[in-house]
């Protein structure tokens, strides 16, 4: 598993990190007991079934079955490869990699694709340079400074600039050993009818679009001069998908965590704007609305998130719907509001970053104060019909809220603006809750997760199974038990997926390990099987004490399915051979035989 790097320093690197701290820059986990629990951040739920075991090292999730120690974690959360996420741990810990095992980690990623994040990477750095230090890039240089942005915020963004010659970043890239097709796959560079090769970004200033890494995968482009259209972004690769990635996030990440809050922006130059005014946590769309998948990656990494997108028309209706999908992702959802036409970098560099703080951010509007407002300006409240249907509109959003408090708050506004019976505006509330709560209930039912099934309680499951995997949960934690279970049971488990993890288990005690979760199931390649063993090892009845006499009991119900089993598979072959010898009554006696052992063998269960 460990690929190239040895056994000895993979472990030695995991075993420098504390798994709680690496899974808490994902999720937000509340210690409940010995473990930490949180919302799954593999699959959508509303009550925490994601645990993580400080002592154990490994998470679990009780929902979805996914499960794993700390590089199984940032292999699904992130898509890393094994190295990277050796890598990734190595670089927060202070461990260093040989040269070679970089290489190494290189080469799990696609050649074509190692080589276009390459290309990004040399571009960014190029126009960089030509921004700060070439005679054409000097006026690009000065509109930026004219705009308002300082030298270090230039910096630490890495903003550039792209020359306005055709073949100026061919050059660059050829000497470099890119191929042009492969650059123009990546959108670096266009080509024309003669097969010629040119700069897709010409003449223009550069914003280089990072993932969560802070790796350099796409760029927007600005143009300077009489170049169209004016605003150029990278087309979508494999590298680079609009809908995924959020602008600024490898900066803003630790400010994020620190607060619990995300700043959402539209336009790049207002997240710079923001973040040169000392407001650190601000992140913005790609261009686009807000998609499930950054939803998601918000709702991840922040209770709290405050929409400030422009004060024009489109800036409202674009607000509305990133708010109702941050909404049911179940952040804490506010929307600023802007004087109309302004957009928050005018506002900042008109009044400065403490005013933008105090009267747009800190003066948001909750989720439901901001949709009522919104919904307002589709009526003429003069009009009796336009009254009705509003006020319908609204009690339809109050009935959402789960707060008593906050529906009271609401329905008292509205019944005091209208001249209304709070008694009638509760009922109405509360027919609204009344069905939703049926409406919910019966999907519920319709939409049950299946995968919930794999890992339902032991109970349900024939005892002799129960047995299993209780005694292998035992067998995990206590070397010696695993040792009287190996002299008396050997492999002779009845379920394969458990004859297959005594297997592993027997040869990681042969080899001198001690119990350590985390580091067996890095043995283990199949991926169901890591997730059964970490549920078994997260299982309550693994806590708890076990005597002799009930490792005894759970040996022998093993052993006694075993035989069973072995008897009525010789009673098969006996009736299979009587009904070849045409015995008819022989055959009969067998099959009642048969049929009242598995019988017994079903009461048993």
């Amino acid at each position: 598993m460990a690929g190239h790097i040895p056994d000895e320093k993979v472990d030695e690197i995991r075993k420098s990190v504390d798994i709680v701290d690496v899974v808490g820059e994902y999720v937000q986990l509340k210690k409940q007991g010995r473990n930490f629990f949180g919302l799954c951040p593999f699959h959508g739920e509303s009550t925490p079934s994601f645990s993580v075991s400080g002592d154990k090292q490994i998470f679990h999730c009780f929902g979805c079955g996914k499960g794993g120690n700390v590089y199984s974690f940032l292999m699904e959360i992130e898509g890393f490869g094994f190295l990277q996420a050796v890598k990734r741990v190595a670089d927060q810990t202070g461990h260093s990699l040989p040269e070679q095992y970089n290489e190494e980690q290189k080469r799990e990623r696609d050649p074509e694709s190692q080589s276009i994040l390459d290309a990004h990477e040399w571009l960014s750095k190029l126009y960089h340079h030509l921004l700060r230090n070439s005679k054409e890039g000097q006026e690009a240089y000065q509109y930026l400074l004219e705009r308002g942005f300082t030298e270090e915020t230039i910096i630490r963004h890495r903003l550039g600039y792209s020359p306005s010659s055709n073949d100026f970043v061919v050059t660059f890239l050829e000497k470099k050993g890119f191929h042009p097709q492969t650059m123009v796959k990546a959108g670096l560079l266009n080509t024309n009818e003669q097969g010629e090769y040119f700069d897709r970004f010409r003449g223009r200033i550069m914003f280089p679009l990072r993932n969560h890494l802070g790796k350099t995968v796409a760029f927007a482009g600005r143009a300077t001069g009489s170049f169209e259209p004016k605003y150029l972004n990278s087309p979508e690769t494999d590298l680079f998908h609009k809908g995924r990635l959020l602008y600024n996030f490898d900066l803003a990440r630790a400010s994020i965590r620190k607060q619990n809050t995300i700043i959402l922006f539209e336009g790049y130059a207002d997240v710079i704007s923001a973040d040169q005014a000392g407001i650190p946590n601000g992140i913005g769309t790609m261009g686009t609305s807000v998609s499930d998948i950054q939803a998601q990656l918000i709702k991840r990494y922040a209770d709290k998130v405050i929409i400030c997108y422009d004060g024009d028309n489109a800036g409202i209706e674009a607000a509305v719907k990133a708010a109702k999908l941050l909404k049911k992702t179940g952040c804490q959802t506010n929307v600023a509001r802007l004087p109309n036409g302004m957009d928050p970098d005018d506002f900042i560099k008109e009044y400065g970053g403490e005013r933008f703080k105090r009267e747009v951010l800190d003066a948001s509007d909750p989720y439901t104060s901001f949709i009522i407002r919104y919904l307002r300006r589709g009526f003429n409240l003069q009009l009796e019909g336009d009254r009705i249907t509003y006020i319908e509109n609204v009690l339809q959003e109050v009935a959402q809220l789960d707060r008593a408090i906050e529906r009271e708050h609401y329905l008292n506004e509205l019944a005091e603006e209208f001249q209304m019976s709070i008694v009638t505006l509760k009922e109405e509330v509360e027919q609204h809750r009344y069905r939703k709560t049926n409406k919910d209930s019966m999907s519920e039912r319709r939409h049950t997760n299946p995968t919930k099934q794999n890992f339902v309680d032991h109970k349900l499951l024939p005892a002799f199974h129960n047995a299993e995997r209780k005694l292998i949960a035992y067998m995990l934690k206590n070397p010696i038990i695993a040792d009287k279970v190996q002299e008396e049971l050997g492999g002779s488990f009845n379920i394969s997926d458990h004859q297959v993890i005594v297997t592993h288990l027997y040869a990681y005690y042969e080899d001198g390990h001690e119990s350590d979760i985390s580091q067996f199931v890095e043995r283990i390649e199949d991926q169901s099987l890591r997730n059964l063993i970490i549920h078994l090892a997260m299982s309550p009845s693994s806590e708890e004490e076990v005597s002799d006499k009930e490792i005894e009991d759970y040996i022998h119900r093993i052993r006694s399915e075993s035989s069973n089993r072995v008897d009525i598979k010789g009673l098969e072959t006996e009736l299979k051979r009587a009904e070849q010898h045409d015995e008819p009554i022989k055959a009969a006696e067998i099959a009642m035989e048969i049929l009242r052992r598995k019988q017994e063998l079903k009461n048993t269960h």
